[in-house]
């Protein structure tokens, strides 16, 4: 169970990182994106493809965080520029991307149009060489001895993997809150809010929504680089149905956090997207329930994340009303007596 968990921990701050990139465009600039889908798998086939060529792994990665933006961007162009619905100029990148991902991958092998899916079990990753650093400093030992201490024998042993994952996100956090705290971040956050307003400033409402558009599919396609070297592979349909992740993740994060501030929006972004794998691992365990379910697990999840705060609302409101008409009536006894 405890292993269960900590590798469900483990993947939820990876798909974190694709959840604040979701966050950014339905939440901030108010844009049903499902480039999503396309630009994950975009920043798995280019990392896994540049590491199988020998590339360094972080030069990979930083190379699919470019792929993505650039993706992003041309979401965007086909929205402001070729006056395309923004629900279907998303659709059209996603299928793009299904064919280009293809051809990504397909340049590992020689006389191969296209190749669906790369290994990496072999390959030097991120994770592996940040686990060897944290092994060697003998913390791995020291971790795993103090849950064997406490009666947890089974014990995942990969405590840099967790670390190096949790500072990437972290420091993405604090990223995201300051650029949207920026001219510019504020520029994108009112382009969501009122985009009519925006241009009464004299802002390019085009350019920011192009921006906006790319930024949050290089984190989405950061995060897809992430998942291939976790996972040691790439697949072209590894990217289906991730914008309901990244959805379920937001609605999680919010309902049970609020959205009060920036900074607490995006810690409950980054909360909801762990508590979504938990949960979803923990459903898996479930006897009649396997891993061909996982796409009606996530349904029924993000229905209870838009149904339940509704009831708890109308709750909160109901008894609300109660106290209101009972302070009226006592109000009116208090003044009755009087007379």
């Amino acid at each position: 169970m405890f292993t269960a968990i900590f590798g469900s921990v483990e993947q939820g701050i990876i798909y974190a990182i694709m959840a604040l990139g979701v966050y950014l465009t339905f939440r901030v600039l108010d844009f049903p994106d499902l480039t999503v889908d396309g630009s994950f798998v975009t920043g798995a086939a280019t990392a896994a493809t540049m590491i199988l060529l020998g590339y360094h792994p972080i030069l990979a990665t930083l190379v699919a965080i470019v792929a993505g933006f650039i993706a992003g961007c041309m979401t965007g162009i086909l929205h402001t520029k070729g006056k395309i619905n923004p629900l279907l100029s998303g659709i059209l990148m996603m299928i793009a991307l299904y064919s280009i991902n293809l051809r990504i991958m397909g340049l590992t092998a020689e006389n191969t149009i296209g190749r669906p899916n790369i290994p990496l079990l072999n390959s030097e990753t991120i994770f592996s060489q940040f686990q060897g650093f944290w092994s060697n400093l003998g913390i791995d030992a020291a971790l795993n001895n103090v849950l064997n201490s406490i009666g947890i024998q089974r014990v995942p042993g990969t405590w840099g993997t967790l670390m190096v994952v949790l500072l990437i996100t972290i420091l993405i956090k604090f990223i995201a809150d300051w650029f949207l705290k920026t001219e510019v971040g504020l520029a994108i956050r009112a382009t969501g809010d009122n985009k009519r307003m925006i241009r009464s400033f004299s802002a390019n409402t085009d350019t920011l929504i192009i921006l906006g558009l790319g930024l949050s599919n290089a984190l989405v396609a950061f995060s897809g680089a992430l998942i291939a070297q976790y996972s040691k592979f790439a697949d072209n349909g590894m990217g289906i149905g991730m914008i309901v992740i990244g959805l379920a993740s937001v609605i999680i994060g919010e309902a049970i956090f609020g959205t009060k501030t920036i900074m607490r929006t995006t810690l409950a972004v980054i909360a909801g997207a762990i508590i979504y794998r938990i949960v979803l691992a923990l459903a898996l365990r479930v006897d009649f329930l396997d891993t061909g379910d996982m796409k009606l697990i996530t349904a029924v999840i993000v229905i209870m994340a838009l149904i339940i705060p509704q009831f708890a609302n109308k709750n909160k409101e109901r008894k609300r009303k109660a106290k209101r008409a009972q302070s009226v009536i006592i109000a009116k006894q208090g003044g009755s007596d009087l007379a």
